[in-house]
């Protein structure tokens, strides 16, 4: 990081009374988990702000570093915050039960009921590409909705691509509320006539080769599973829209978080980059597991150093080649992040020092802010 690059402070995000929601984005394995924890920990503990921090992670560190035994789709009070706090809850997505309670609320029980026994649903429900993240939008609005919270953290789910959090609810919401599937909805309104007699004659050849492809059985599914969703059409893409503005609005700041590896730091870029082009506010970058030099010394110099003390003094020529290996790690991450805030000069960056055992607790939690 250049000596003009911004240093991202925390503490005027979280303690912000405007800031309703804050956003953990970056690619898996980059710690957004523990910095989503470690964020709402801070801004309950010091801002004295009421906070609710949601984790998508289904590796369950969350629970385990907040003192909870487990964390389901309803929020819960984490114990042992210091002096007068705030509150803390923290919860873990639940992308079929969330599903569940958008149709029950949705849709009238006997409805429900057949979409809920539906087998196309109950896939789709907890597999389907790109529930986890439309899931993960939703559960947000109604955590936004309900106004019980000064605060909402988000850590994003563990996706291939950090963009899949912006782009997979409205994929979701365009199948769900897409052509296609009206016209699988029409044989259910055919007055009794056969669904694939009615298939065949809206598409020819072409549904022959659909249902050869996924089958007689699975396109029964389908079609039962659009026509008990027909009262909802519509509401996927509009809830899907709504969200998108809220994270458009000041209210919102977006944290990438990633660490000094080289895709790590590209899909940094590259979802920095997104935010722009969407209008979504970006408050900064956190740079986790970042390695720093205690002495002003290369590695070259320190190797060099440790060649002519060797058999003078073990110990110090020791100590010098571990300070080499970490300078010349120190080295290889500063022309990595340099990728980033070259292109993102104004955009405030914090790097985390790389901690020496994984966080499990508060204590661990608060010692990363």
């Amino acid at each position: 990081m250049t000596s003009l690059q911004p240093v991202l402070d925390v503490d005027e995000v979280l303690g912000d009374p405007e800031i309703r929601i804050v956003v953990c984005c970056g690619s898996g394995g980059v710690g957004k988990t523990t910095t989503a924890a470690a964020l709402a920990l801070r801004a309950a503990e010091k801002h004295g702000r009421r906070t609710v921090v949601l984790t998508i992670d289904p590796a369950r560190r969350l629970a385990q570093s907040l003192g909870l035994t487990e964390l389901d789709n309803t929020p819960r009070v984490v114990p042992g915050l210091d002096g007068d706090a705030g509150e803390l809850s923290a919860m873990m997505l639940d992308m079929k039960r969330t599903f569940d309670e958008i149709v029950a609320a949705h849709t009238e029980p006997k409805r429900a009921a057949e979409i809920f026994a539906n087998p196309f649903y109950q896939a789709m429900s907890s597999t389907f590409s790109g529930t986890q993240e439309y899931m993960a939008m939703e559960k947000l609005s109604q955590l936004r909705a309900a106004d019980e919270w000064d605060l909402i953290v988000v850590d994003t789910p563990p996706s291939r691509s950090a963009l899949d959090f912006l782009d997979a609810p409205a994929r979701l919401g365009r199948f769900l509320d897409g052509r296609m599937l009206r016209l699988l909805l029409a044989p259910a309104k055919a007055g009794g006539r056969s669904m694939f007699s009615l298939v065949t004659a809206g598409f020819g050849v072409v549904s022959k080769t659909v249902q050869k492809i996924l089958g007689a059985q699975l396109l029964s599914d389908l079609s039962g599973f659009v026509s008990a969703l027909d009262s909802m059409f519509g509401g996927f893409r509009e809830r899907a829209e709504k969200t998108y503005r809220v994270l458009q609005d000041p209210q919102t700041a977006f944290l990438v978080v990633a660490a000094p590896e080289p895709d790590a730091v590209r899909e940094a870029a590259f979802f920095a980059s997104r935010l722009g082009v969407e209008r979504m506010p970006l408050a900064g970058l956190v740079l986790n597991r970042v390695h720093h030099c205690l002495i002003d010394l290369d590695a070259d110099s320190a190797l060099a150093a440790a060649d002519e003390l060797a058999g003078v003094s073990d110990v110090t020529a020791d100590a010098l080649r571990i300070h080499a290996a970490i300078a010349a790690q120190a080295a290889r991450e500063r022309a990595v992040i340099s990728r980033f805030t070259s292109e993102f000069g104004d955009v405030p960056v914090l790097e985390i020092e790389a901690q020496a055992t994984d966080v499990h607790d508060l204590d661990g939690l608060r010692a990363i802010f």
